[in-house]
């Protein structure tokens, strides 16, 4: 009796130490079940290029140092006046209405003409693009601009195959079924008919003469606002164009276009004027009180 009491304390901490062990487990478990859950349903939305990966680490730096470029060795950025345009307050509401009177007619087009559109229009809206701003004036952006035919067509094969199986399998029924009302399928007929195709990459990060490479902060919001530019200057000089996204492409495309490993494709446009018989749905725009709260 007296060595079976000796022996409780020891059996009660065994005993809580297999409870405990079993309740992580459990738990465990469960965990893994979550996950491979949430993973089913959001692996249809999963695109290494297209995912988000503009968080600042010095991970990667620290790696490899030796890779990096050390900006304090960078020169001091002169800086210089400036003084832009001032124009009264009758002049600003003016300016403010056209402008967004003529965004407003942007639509996103998938009808567009063949009729040759001018290199020096294209040139220049990319130009504009380019001013947008970015994380440490890094411009991590690199616009890919296609005329060949030969070419188009290839992007136009490699988009189509993958969006077939988007269609079919990843993008999911929900997803299929809110797109029935834009009458959008995977065939891409625009990406041979358009004159041109501007593929936008993002840089992770730069690659310098010296083989150096340079940290390329917040890239990915930096190049859609340079996207975002680039829509307000196609639509000032009256082409269209339909943002796409065309998932699981992105590696693909920048073997065909010979990108380098550092930039991922973030959205394809076709571009040019509309075609003659060209139709858009009948979308309504959200009222200002819907998308503005003042404070």
């Amino acid at each position: 009796m007296a060595v079976f009491s000796s022996l409780t304390p020891v059996f009660v901490a065994v005993l809580c130490v297999i409870i405990g062990f079993l309740f992580k487990n459990s738990q465990r478990r469960q965990t893994r079940s979550k996950q491979g859950r949430s993973d089913q349903t959001s692996k249809p939305w999963v695109d290494e290029d297209l995912q988000d990966d503009t968080e600042i680490s010095s991970k990667h730096n620290e790696e490899h140092d030796d890779d990096w470029l050390d900006t304090t060795e960078e020169e001091d950025l002169r800086h210089i006046p400036y003084t832009p345009a001032r124009y009264s307050a009758t002049e600003m509401l003016e300016r403010s209405e056209k402008f967004y009177s003529l965004m407003n007619l942007r639509r996103s087009v998938r009808f567009i003409s063949p009729e040759p559109v001018p290199k020096e229009v294209i040139d220049n809206v990319i130009r504009t693009a380019g001013t947008a701003p970015s994380g440490a004036h890094t411009e991590p952006w690199t616009f890919v601009v296609v005329s060949d035919a030969d070419v188009k067509h290839k992007i136009r094969e490699i988009i189509e195959e993958e969006e077939e199986i988007n269609y079919k399998q990843r993008m999911g029924d929900k997803w299929v079924q809110d797109l029935k009302k834009l009458r959008t399928n995977w065939v891409k007929e625009y990406l041979d008919v358009a004159p041109y195709l501007i593929l936008v990459f993002k840089q992770t990060y730069g690659i310098l003469p010296s083989g150096k490479k340079k940290t390329h902060y917040y890239n990915e919001i930096s190049v859609s606002i340079s996207c975002g530019i680039l829509l307000a200057a196609l639509q000032n000089v009256g082409l269209v164009t339909v943002t796409t996204t065309p998932l699981n492409c992105g590696p693909q495309l920048r073997l065909l276009l010979q990108r380098p490993a550092n930039e991922k494709l973030l959205i394809l446009l076709p571009v040019g004027y509309p075609a003659s018989d060209a139709k858009v749905p009948d979308l309504k725009r959200k009222d200002l009180n819907d998308i503005m709260v003042t404070v």
